[in-house]
């Protein structure tokens, strides 16, 4: 069922219910007042004629057996008011007027007129006479102060009853219309829902906050939305991580105020005054651009939606080439090492110098050999061991030994989880080597790698020959744009992923210096939190 279809059948029949108990309450009380009305006139009615100097007369007389006819006196008294009957009696309960004549001077029928008679009470009650059922009245006649005969007004329940439902009819063509006007305004209301949902299915509408929330998340720009009072009102992964690294989650950050945490980017909404602005900024040692784009929210006020990312100036992309220049002309030097080496293998095969030539290949390739087999047997996941060999290679090549412990096993685990296992590993390593080369002129650079899931949680251990981590950073080597190096490739931002990642699987991070004088970094993540 769509939301304009839900929301039509709840409206109706809300309205429906509520329009039906209304009209059932209205109608009851309206029947009840109705009939308390009649009442009253009827007993207001028969005091006025008790109190009749030529009613009393005639009663009089009827007591005393003497004829006088009152009958068309008290006709045309009825014939004035809206009672079915007025029947006087008297003392004895005789009739001396009824709208039959030939009931006259007969005994009343009922037994609802004995309280006026004998007791002098005033009475009402809804009883069945002659002429039918009917709301009967009965009222005394006191000629000083001695009751001497008795009045019975009546209103026949036929009579009432269309009278009573031509008051209903009138009621219930306005509760009619009250009801269609509810509708009318129920589906305007609707129209309007509708538009403002920009005619979506809660669904749909759930689905594009989560669609917002993973694209705000995939763009490694920080993304910062605020309203025109700088609440933040959407905020991406990566901002909260720059801004505030002390904030566990975004949703803690929803609502809060810009300026507590960037002074820099409250300043700037500030002075963007509805414009398009781009601005500098810089946190703890990097710099960073922000683009401020406005939203109009209402006349005069602007919210706005910044986009700022690390500043990568001249001097960094010219590292970058020269950090790649490097790497082509390592690739070259390879590639002229292996030539010769293909050259001295085709020479001995030329000569028929077929042993040497095996000797010498076995040579060359029994270490890879060796670390190719152990690490196919003990770590199942490709993107691993693609990983280590990779590490391996780099190692050799500056010539820096690399250990594999032969007590290593890894399983294999879903792409994502690999993707994040290689980041991890792969930053611990490259840290390692980097720091065992640095060192090589103190000993001879070496690194070591431990990595198991035997047990509930994935051990990872990466141990180097480097001199270590400087104190002063001791206590802020694993924050963004902290590093111990000194090359100007170095961003810091290594451990930090680490870090990212080891708080993502609920693990833990630890380093130290052996007794050997070598740095361990060891990582314990939660097996139950990688399979989620």
């Amino acid at each position: 069922m769509t939301l304009k279809s839900y929301l039509a059948l709840i409206t109706l029949s809300t309205v429906t219910l509520i329009v039906i108990v209304v009209g059932l309450v209205l109608g009851y009380s309206l029947q009840n007042a109705y009939l308390e009305g009649i009442t009253q006139r009827g007993l207001e009615l028969g005091r006025v004629i008790a109190h009749n100097e030529k009613v009393i007369q005639a009663v009089e007389l009827s007591n005393q057996g003497t004829s006088n006819d009152i009958e068309h006196y008290i006709e045309t008294l009825r014939a004035q008011t809206d009672a079915s009957y007025i029947v006087v009696v008297n003392k004895k309960g005789i009739r001396l007027s009824h709208p039959n004549p030939e009931r006259i001077g007969k005994a009343f029928v009922g037994d609802d007129i004995l309280p006026a008679l004998h007791e002098g009470k005033d009475n009402t009650c809804v009883a069945t006479g002659t002429l039918g059922k009917a709301i009967r009245n009965s009222i005394p006649i006191r000629h000083q102060g001695e009751i001497i005969g008795a009045i019975s007004i009546g209103y026949l329940s036929q009579s009432t009853s269309t009278l009573i439902y031509s008051h209903l009819k009138e009621t219930g063509l306005l509760v009619g219309f009250v009801y269609l006007l509810c509708i009318v305004i129920a589906v305007f209301l609707l129209i309007k829902l509708k538009r403002t949902f920009l005619s979506l299915e809660p669904e749909e509408i759930v689905q594009k906050f989560k669609e917002q929330e993973l694209l705000l998340d995939s763009i490694r720009d920080g993304i910062v939305a605020i309203d025109e009072h700088q609440h933040i009102t959407a905020i991406n992964s990566t901002a909260v991580e720059w801004l505030d690294k002390n904030i566990p989650s975004r949703q803690q950050v929803v609502g809060e105020c810009l300026s507590l945490h960037s002074q820099h980017l409250s300043h700037f909404a500030l002075e963007a005054k509805g414009q398009i602005s781009k601005r500098s900024f810089s946190l703890g040692k990097l710099n960073f651009i922000a683009n401020l784009y406005p939203m109009q929210h209402k006349k005069d006020q602007f919210g706005y939606v910044i986009v700022f990312y690390p500043n990568h100036e001249e001097k960094s992309l010219e590292q970058e080439l020269i950090t790649t220049k490097n790497y082509a002309d390592l690739l070259r030097t390879k590639t002229h090492e292996y030539s010769n080496r293909l050259n001295v293998l085709s020479g001995m095969l030329q000569a028929e110098r077929y042993k040497e030539a095996i000797e010498y290949l076995q040579q060359e390739s029994d270490g890879y050999q060796k670390i190719l087999r152990q690490i196919i047997q003990s770590i199942e996941s490709s993107a691993i061991a693609g990983l280590i060999l990779a590490k391996y290679s780099k190692a050799i090549d500056s010539n820096i030994t690399f250990h594999v412990d032969n007590d290593c096993q890894l399983s294999d685990y879903s792409p994502h989880t690999s993707e994040s296992l290689v980041t991890l590993v792969g930053n611990l390593i490259d840290n390692a080597l980097l720091a065992a080369w640095t060192n090589r002129e103190k000993r001879r650079p070496e690194i070591s790698l431990y990595i198991s899931d035997r047990s509930a949680h994935i051990m990872i251990e990466v141990e180097d020959s480097g001199a270590g981590i400087a104190k002063d950073l001791e206590n802020r080597i694993l924050d963004f744009g902290i590093s111990s190096k000194h090359s100007s490739e170095q961003h810091g931002i290594g451990l930090y992923l680490v870090k990212k990642i080891v708080d993502q699987y609920q693990g833990s991070l630890d380093w130290e210096r052996s007794e050997a004088n070598t740095t361990v970094f060891s990582v314990y993540l939660d097996k139950q939190a990688l399979s989620q």
